[in-house]
């Protein structure tokens, strides 16, 4: 008889990481409750697999599974007691951390003081800047796919910038570098509430790479934050990535090959306006900006580390991969 797949609760907080990560053989159960912050389950922006499943919250304690997967502070430290059974809240369990530290960079503890929860970083950068106390952790780094046959054309000869709330969220985020450097560069910026800083709003996230492909750069501004994915994705796609030095940003683009990286804002901007003047150079980084993330943010090895964790965790194995490939075509 085959094994059944094992079965993971989690909470709907980053719907791209959550499209990313149900490529594991994994049955996904997301609670619903309308109108709670992370409990909106699939919902229609992404066409997640049939594995990923909603289940209404007040349901959720009469489950079987066999782990929970925390990914923000209120999972952890109040959601797992209001919907979880005492039995469930002793299942096997991981914390999903997305960010580094935001408070102090390097002295700041993380909540989860547990050494029987695995604490999973996205990043190694976030790994080393958080105290992790005695918790055990790990390192996954991301993986991406992008709709079939979108690639880099770069005909639009200004650069994209992709922030949500960049107005709202500040110096962090970089809404100072990017206006410094829109003064000097021709840039459009998409996100939620772009439109308050010029912007041209928000693209759907199964438009966007088809969207971007045009632009014929990528310009990251965020000072401290995780690698995002929006990054990545266009590495993927193709483009050549401009960008602060910082955080895992400094490993992820070499400068020269895959984009311009640098403190140095005025470099950044100097290497944007040869980008602008020079479609050719732009294809050359954008290559090598593709060739990397295909060897680094592969969405096979992401699957993989994950069904390891998943395994390693729950004490049994996942069942055998299928064939279903990746892609924004899958069913849902």
């Amino acid at each position: 008889m085959t094994a059944r797949p094992l079965r993971v609760l989690t909470w709907h907080v980053h719907g791209n990481y959550l499209l990313y990560l149900s490529q594991a053989e994994v049955e996904f159960y997301l609670p619903v409750a309308p109108g709670r912050p992370g409990y909106g389950g699939r919902g229609d922006s992404f066409p997640f697999l049939a594995r990923v499943r909603d289940v209404p919250a007040e349901a959720v304690r009469d489950l079987e599974l066999d782990c929970i997967l925390f990914q923000n502070w209120r999972n952890y430290l109040e959601d797992q007691y209001e919907i979880l059974s005492e039995e469930q809240r002793a299942l096997p369990r991981i914390y999903l951390e997305h960010d580094p530290p935001q408070e102090h960079p390097t002295n700041t503890r993380h909540p989860v003081d547990d050494p029987n929860t695995l604490l999973v970083h996205v990043t190694p950068f976030n790994e080393l800047m958080w105290d992790s106390g005695r918790t055990p952790t790990r390192v996954i780094e991301h993986g991406v796919f992008v709709p079939e046959g979108v690639r880099h054309t770069g005909e639009v000869s200004r650069g994209i910038v992709v922030v949500n709330h960049l107005k709202r969220r500040g110096r962090r985020l970089g809404a100072d570098v990017f206006e410094r450097a829109r003064g000097e560069v021709p840039l459009d910026l998409v996100g939620m509430d772009a439109e308050s800083l010029g912007g041209l709003g928000e693209v759907r996230p199964l438009e966007l790479a088809a969207f971007e492909a045009r632009y014929r750069f990528f310009f990251n501004p965020i000072r401290y934050t995780s690698l995002g994915l929006a990054v990545i994705e266009a590495m993927m796609v193709g483009m050549p990535i401009v960008g602060l030095a910082t955080t895992e940003m400094a490993t992820a683009v070499r400068d020269g090959v895959s984009g311009f990286v640098s403190t140095d804002v005025g470099r950044l901007i100097e290497g944007m306006k040869h980008l602008v003047a020079d479609p050719a150079e732009a294809r050359r980084l954008g290559e090598g900006a593709r060739l990397a993330a295909s060897e680094r943010f592969a969405i096979r090895r992401f699957a993989g580390e994950w069904e390891g964790t998943f395994s390693d965790v729950a004490g049994r194995p996942t069942r055998e991969r299928s064939t279903v490939a990746p892609g924004f075509g899958a069913t849902p």
